[in-house]
């Protein structure tokens, strides 16, 4: 019998689950270090500081209408470096939240790849920051008509960094989602695997209607800020989990 247990305990190691007798995600705080407990409290700022930031800018800025312009277009005019530090700023906390992330799950199913991921997105962050997004729909105002529409190098960088970021977020959702289904936390996985699947669907929606007008850009516009919102509610809360346990 002894010898059965310690074949099973093996083969549990091998296919990334707990041992016996421990909590699933094996992530109660006292068990992490202070260099981890930091990392992940970097995670939890990133959503809120990202959300709160960007929603002063977008309601006091002149000229930017939320429903009409996407978020990434406030790194353009005279204030625009506000926009540029936040961006580089939270995607500097969400890749330390993810080196948290893989320390606290040191592994197993999804422990690698899940915050590897998510790192994926803060690296977009930075890079969208650096290289900014071209003015667009009249936004900011005052320029001449030839510098709305046209897509320049730097324009082209952003859209670049933005999708990889965008899609390595995606990825870690749905693993993150493939981890709490094996663990039994079903709640978490439907959370995860939405929270994927909706920004999926917003983050293709804003890059086939961005080019439209009316209400065809109202609704991408809008969708796609409530799966911004979505997202980085997500990455605080998975944060969270694992640093309280």
């Amino acid at each position: 019998m002894r010898l059965l247990a310690v074949h099973e305990s093996r083969l549990e190691r091998e296919a990334g689950l707990p041992p016996r007798g421990e909590h699933p995600m094996s992530t109660t705080a006292p068990n992490h270090g202070a260099a981890t407990k930091t990392l992940l409290a970097c995670g939890v700022a990133a959503g809120p500081l990202y959300v709160v930031v960007g929603a002063l800018e977008a309601f006091t800025r002149e000229g930017f209408d939320p429903t009409r312009h996407d978020l990434s277009l406030l790194a353009n005019g005279k204030w625009g470096w506000i926009h540029i530090a936040l961006l580089v700023t939270s995607g500097f906390l969400t890749v330390m939240g993810a080196v948290g992330m893989r320390r606290a799950l040191g592994g197993g199913r999804g422990g690698k790849w899940g915050p590897l991921l998510l790192g994926v997105y803060g690296v977009g962050l930075i890079g969208a920051g650096i290289f900014l997004a071209d003015p667009m729909n009249g936004f900011p105002s005052g320029l001449p008509a030839g510098a709305y529409g046209d897509v320049s190098w730097h324009g082209l960088l952003h859209i670049a960094f933005g999708g990889v970021g965008f899609l390595g977020l995606i990825a870690a959702c749905l693993v993150f989602a493939r981890r709490f289904a094996a663990f039994g936390e079903r709640g978490w996985a439907r959370f995860s695997a939405a929270t994927g699947v909706l920004y999926f669907a917003a983050f293709f929606g804003i890059a086939a209607g961005s080019q439209q007008g009316g209400t065809v850009l109202t609704l991408v516009v809008l969708a796609f800020t409530v799966a911004v919102v979505l997202a980085w509610a997500w990455i605080s809360a998975v944060a969270v989990r694992l640093l309280r346990g």
